[in-house]
């Protein structure tokens, strides 16, 4: 038979080595405990190896790394009445650990719901082509929103970002069709524009050449050498009197001087 003396020992020692382990508490370097005593609020302990008092205080810990919590995607009527399917993410962190546990039950849980429903209020507001342009804008609208109302629970809201917009059907086509309307617009106004340039460089050439007869002469001649080389077809041109002037001029001096 066990001694009864021994078997008070072994409680006793069972009792202490549960209050040490109790009593000792080890936090990591991205965790604060925050430490109730008798139910109110006492201190926030930093990382380390932490003693609090058994069955008196009660240490519970947050960690201070920031959370990237994806928000589902939300049904958004936009402001000019586009139904859109949209999601985000959102980057936030607890700067206050005991105004995270005392201001509000689950923080994560309440920064989730204020996201969801800031993220069909801002878009609401909005129109299609904001969203799928400035969703920067939208971002930091959306990012000061949260901040602003997650401060009091101790949570800072330091990114927003819209993920995804999903588009209905109908208004996938209608963009595809009017980004081709538009590609069609720019080809007209470039071709438009280099015609209009063009027609004022032969505008100034012809300008230059009404002054220059001899710069008309070789640009006859440099057409003449352009056509010579097709060989599939015979064209006839027309010789410019000018050009054999000088021959007719020289020959009839020679036949003068001869008589």
């Amino acid at each position: 038979m066990i001694p009864v003396g021994l078997i008070g020992w072994a409680v006793v020692l069972g009792l202490l080595l549960f209050i040490v382990v109790q009593a000792v508490q080890i936090l990591m370097e991205y965790e604060r405990g925050v430490v109730f005593r008798l139910g109110r609020f006492s201190s926030v302990k930093g990382p380390g190896l932490r003693l609090i008092i058994p069955f008196v205080d009660r240490l519970v810990k947050i960690s201070l790394r920031t959370v990237a919590m994806d928000v589902p995607p939300q049904d958004v009527i936009t402001k000019d009445n586009v139904s859109v399917k949209v999601n985000a993410v959102l980057y936030f962190r607890v700067l206050s650990p005991e105004k995270a546990l005392i201001e509000v039950e689950n923080y994560l849980y309440a920064t989730s719901q204020l996201a969801q429903t800031s993220l069909r209020s801002v878009l609401g507001q909005s129109d299609l082509d904001d969203l799928l342009s400035h969703r920067d804008r939208i971002n930091q609208e959306l990012q000061n929103i949260l901040d602003r109302q997650t401060d009091p629970w101790g949570v800072k809201v330091s990114n927003v970002e819209i993920k995804h917009v999903d588009l209905p059907a109908e208004m996938q086509r209608a963009m595809a069709r009017q980004a081709e309307a538009e590609r069609e617009r720019r080809s007209k106004v470039i071709h438009a524009e280099g015609e209009y340039q063009a027609s004022q460089k032969l505008s100034e050439a012809a300008e230059v050449m009404s002054h220059q007869p001899t710069a008309l002469q070789l640009r006859f001649l440099q057409t003449l050498t352009e056509v010579a080389t097709e060989k599939n077809s015979t064209i006839i041109f027309p010789v410019p009197i000018d050009l054999i002037q000088p021959f007719l001029d020289s020959r009839k001096k020679g036949i003068s001087s001869s008589d």
